[in-house]
């Protein structure tokens, strides 16, 4: 198989999350750990960060990157979803993985594939580990990909953990209530590895707390340290609480050596270190056209707060969700005064685009519907003027498919 005909079957053999949702979810780490031993668990033989949470894990992993990179170590990065290329997944120093080392890995290791009936994620997370481990990264950053005591990720045993914010997102899988969530990230937390909790929730201290506790691993609670003000180039006024997390991270990993300047250049060049996209991403001006990939509750909230705060004569919002997102929860955080263009982003697990425009009627969210993201991107760019603000969000597939 060349490089298209190997992605193809990594995305048809196996049924995604990306793509159809809790069908793909595995409750189990079993599969994970027979594609390890098979390839000679590589993930015993690279350090690594751990990163798991409900909205920031994604800007922290970047982050962290960013920073050792900076301090001049080889760092892995494995990140999901993938915006546009299936391989931003799996970086070193910002490069991603080549195309054939993809098209090898699986030509190679499709036997096993199919003897163990691996899922997607559990494949590209064996093929992460085993790439870093060849590459002798000095350190890779690996992100959770959902939850995380159940998830493929969770066979290291990193130098440090970080838990980001806590939300209600994923409950199909993860709990209804916030405390039963934090338990599933919580299953990051390793006997006698640091972790660090980038945000203190009141609801769930306690519970981070014990279990820390239970395996004797110091905790540290991030916003309760007196920590420098550093600022970085991943825009939006919610990246603050992320930073004190990667900061703490930072004072807890051993066997490094990072100074001032490698922290704040490292946080002032995330996007060119690493290249991260659709975190509060500027488009263009005049019109001023924004794109992020909060999706869920506390994701928007913080980012409605940053579209508050714009001067602008007239708000556009580009708008599509996935099917499985909780309408009662995030259309009450959209502004009233915007003009609306509901879409439905090209995913199977997408919600169709009249019956958004429906459901946001009941909360005085008015606008049309249109037969794709980038029609309803173009009609708001036709309607806008070059004083006014043009937001796109509400799924990493509708800013995917923008960018």
């Amino acid at each position: 198989m060349n490089y298209s005909e190997t992605l193809e079957w990594l995305f048809n053999q196996f049924p995604t999350y990306q793509n159809i949702g809790k069908k793909a979810y595995k409750a189990d780490l079993s599969s994970s750990i027979a594609l390890a031993t098979h390839l000679g668990n590589p993930h015993q033989k690279i350090k690594t960060i751990h990163v798991a949470g409900t909205n920031g894990k994604g800007s922290s992993s970047h982050m962290l990157a960013s920073v050792l990179q900076t301090a001049g170590y080889k760092v892995g990065l494995y990140t999901s979803p993938h915006l546009k290329d299936f391989r931003e997944r799996i970086k070193i120093n910002g490069v991603m993985i080549p195309k054939n080392y993809v098209v090898r890995f699986v030509a190679d290791n499709i036997v096993c594939f199919k003897e163990n009936s691996l899922s997607f994620f559990e494949m590209t997370v064996g093929m992460a580990f085993e790439y870093f481990a060849a590459q002798k990264v000095d350190v890779a950053i690996i992100e959770v990909g959902l939850g995380g005591r159940l998830d493929a990720t969770n066979i290291i045993t990193p130098e440090v953990s970080l838990i980001t914010n806590i939300g209600k997102d994923h409950t199909n899988f993860l709990g209804n209530d916030l405390e039963s969530i934090a338990a599933e990230k919580a299953g990051v937390i390793k006997p006698r590895v640091p972790i660090v909790i980038s945000e203190t929730q009141e609801e769930i201290e306690a519970l981070f707390r014990v279990i820390a506790k239970r395996n004797s691993a110091r905790i540290t609670f991030a916003d309760q340290l007196d920590l420098p003000t550093y600022t970085t180039d991943l825009l939006g006024d919610y990246q603050l609480k992320n930073i004190r997390g990667v900061v703490a991270v930072l004072e807890q990993l051993k066997g490094f050596k990072i100074d001032e300047n490698h922290i704040v250049n490292g946080l002032k060049n995330v996007v060119k270190n690493t290249g991260l996209q659709g975190r509060w991403q500027v488009l263009q001006n005049k019109p001023l056209v924004v794109c992020d990939t909060a999706h869920n509750k506390e994701g928007l909230c913080l980012t409605m707060q940053q579209v508050a705060l714009q001067n602008y004569d007239n708000l556009h919002i580009v708008f599509g969700v996935v099917a499985d997102k909780d309408l009662l929860k995030i259309l009450p955080l959209l502004p009233k005064e915007a003009q609306y263009y509901f879409c439905a982003p090209n995913n199977k697990r997408a919600l169709q685009a009249k019956v958004l425009k429906e459901e946001a009627k009941k909360y005085g969210l008015n606008g049309n519907c249109y037969n794709s993201v980038n029609e309803a991107f173009i009609v708001a760019k036709n309607n806008a003027i070059e004083t006014d603000f043009i937001y796109i969000g509400g799924s990493t597939f509708v800013v995917a498919e923008i960018l």
